[in-house]
């Protein structure tokens, strides 16, 4: 038995934004085929620092710093490369910290079966992921590193993410026996 599937309305990118800079959707797409996971290209990124922030914030960053409190955790997300792909990362209390959420849906979805699975295994590692403030979680929607719903995310160290990986890939390689 066959099912139609009728397609999507094509909407165009230069619809009205109603008051949003640059249109409400984007001209290029997030997804360079369909079966590759979405990239942050410079476009994208250049277009959301230029429209929400007025500019880089120095170093290439997003957002800005708490400066003044003696807090060193900051609001500044840089891109940072990881296996070959730019990443979103925060630096807080001198720590470089990625977005786990990101990473799970650019390297570790194929290996495991979902982010709980990641969370239990997080635990079961000893690996203590960070709580990204609003203002973090809000950047980290605008450059599309997370979906738009989403409203909590946690940020992991390289480190640890590499941790995570290989738990990931070695928990696979067990499977396949």
């Amino acid at each position: 038995m066959t099912m139609a599937v009728s397609a999507p309305p094509v909407i165009s990118a230069t619809s009205s934004g109603a008051g949003v800079p640059g249109g409400l959707f984007r001209a290029e797409p997030l997804y360079s085929t369909p079966g590759e996971p979405p990239r942050l290209t410079p476009n994208v990124i250049n277009s959301f620092m230029a429209n929400n922030h007025g500019g880089s914030a120095g170093g290439g960053g997003v957002g800005s710093t708490s400066a003044g409190s003696g807090n060193t955790n900051t609001n500044e997300c840089r891109m940072v490369d990881m296996h070959g792909v730019k990443v979103a990362s925060f630096l807080m209390d001198g720590q470089e910290l990625i977005c786990l959420p990101q990473v799970f849906d650019l390297f570790l979805k194929h290996l495991v079966g979902g982010l709980h699975t990641v969370y239990t295994k997080l635990k079961r590692l000893d690996i203590s992921p960070v709580v990204c403030t609003v203002e973090q979680v809000r950047i980290l929607r605008g450059l599309g590193a997370i979906q738009p719903g989403v409203n909590r995310c946690k940020l992991i160290t390289r480190k640890d993410f590499e941790t995570l990986f290989i738990d990931c890939t070695n928990a696979r390689k067990h499977l396949q026996r």
